[in-house]
């Protein structure tokens, strides 16, 4: 029998060891890729957040406070998937409320940034709707006011052709006694046609100039419809908008007080740079609440949470072989395992009562627990107990793996021997 052959490696090849290595390697790329994509999330929330905050305070200032914020996000995120409120529930909340603290902070100002850029299409056109809105009910009142004005001189019109009527039968109660009950055209007859035919001229007038005012409120109007923000020439359309406006008002304003009323105040509005300028942050947006600006900026610092956290499965250094060695053998000296329920392998890290009667010193393997706790290997449970990370398994499996190949050549070589011997005996 051929000794090589007891002495050939297993073959732990094969389609298996070729899917274990994939995703041994994929696993391994996304966490490794999950380090970039933390930083690219809390550098854009961290640009919105200081968006946010260079609106109220310095803007070298905000600067600082969104680094701050950004850093405890994420410096929070990891430590507090490493603690067990448990085992030490002061650092625990108050890691919590620090991680709350910054995350609040960050959604209030970020949320001023998406809300201009959800809302800045929505605020424009309502900007554009009041402007119109101020042209139309300035427009109305001047109808109104000319309604009145054309009712008046209707009513002094035929105030007038009463009067030469009455004058003409001398019934007319300001007639001289001399013309009183004689009907004929005399001075006073005269007297009144004149004031009838002059008013009767002015009547005319003010008739012509309110349709000389309609077809400028017409261009006013088809202005005001045709104005589009998005438009080439919408600043140059505004400025004729405006143009009109106060061309209607001067016109009207004369014809107001020749006629002795009171001309409706002509609305200000906005110049073409107020209407197209962002928007500024402030407080009065929470008024406003855009439910999609705060998900979008929630979403943001949800994603930095939750990779953050992940990221404190996979420990911040690898462990060089002494050191596996080293907590390996410290930690084979520890007797009470279970499966917890978080489905990881606990181990009780206090003295059994008979460890405490022999006065046991523990001191080594208590070593390898504080630093595989400190390198994140381990998670502290309580003051009893600690449970493996899951970075850990490999490498003590690897360890285990490579004692049992050890074992079994052990094992192997005294039966290879005998064997040999076997067939030497049965050769002579």
């Amino acid at each position: 029998m051929n000794i090589n052959r007891l002495n050939k490696p297993h073959n732990a090849g094969g389609i298996g060891g070729i899917i274990n290595s994939i995703q041994t390697l994929f696993i391994a790329g996304l966490r490794v890729w999950t380090i970039p994509i933390v930083l690219m999330l809390s550098m854009a929330t961290g640009f919105t957040t200081f968006y946010g905050l260079s609106h109220f305070i310095v803007s070298w200032i905000a600067l600082i406070i969104t680094v701050a914020i950004q850093s405890i996000i994420v410096i929070s995120s990891l430590e507090i998937a490493g603690i067990h409120w448990k085992a030490n529930k002061f650092r625990f909340f108050s890691v919590l409320v620090s991680l709350l603290v910054a995350v609040s902070a960050s959604i209030t100002f970020s949320y001023f940034k998406f809300y201009e850029i959800s809302q800045k299409e929505t605020i424009q056109i309502d900007r554009l709707n009041k402007i119109r809105s101020d042209v139309n009910v300035y427009l109305k009142s001047v109808a109104d006011t000319k309604t009145r004005v054309l009712k008046q001189q209707q009513e002094e019109l035929d105030k007038s052709s009463s009067n030469v009527t009455q004058a003409y039968f001398g019934t007319h109660p300001d007639a001289p006694q001399t013309q009183k009950n004689m009907v004929g055209q005399g001075p006073f007859f005269r007297y009144q046609k004149e004031v009838f035919e002059t008013k009767k001229k002015e009547a005319a007038q003010v008739v012509q100039n309110f349709e000389k005012l309609n077809q400028d409120i017409r261009v006013l109007q088809n202005g005001l419809t045709e104005w589009n923000i998005k438009a080439p020439d919408a600043e140059d359309r505004y400025r004729k908008i405006v143009s009109s406006l106060q061309e209607v008002s001067i016109k009207f304003n004369q014809m107001a007080t020749n006629n002795g009323v009171i001309a409706p105040n002509m609305p200000v509005l906005m110049t073409y740079s107020e209407v197209v300028q962002g928007i500024t942050p402030s407080f009065a947006m929470w008024q406003d609440f855009s439910l999609f600006a705060f998900l979008c900026a929630s979403m943001a610092d949800f994603f930095t949470v939750f990779l953050s956290y992940r990221l404190e499965f996979t420990a911040p250094g690898p462990l060089s072989e002494r050191e596996q060695e080293l907590v390996f053998e410290c930690l084979r000296q520890f007797t009470e395992f279970r499966i917890n329920e978080n489905d990881e392998l606990e181990m009780v890290i206090e003295k059994s009562e008979i460890e405490k009667a022999r006065r046991y010193s523990d001191w080594s393997r208590m070593f390898a627990v504080g630093f595989l706790l400190s390198r994140g290997f381990l998670r502290k449970i309580d003051s009893k107990s600690v449970e493996f990370a899951p970075n850990l398994y490999p490498l003590i499996a690897e360890r285990m793996s490579a004692q049992l190949r050890a074992l079994k050549s052990q094992q192997a070589l005294p039966a290879a021997s005998q064997q040999v011997a076997l067939e030497v005996s049965d050769d002579e």
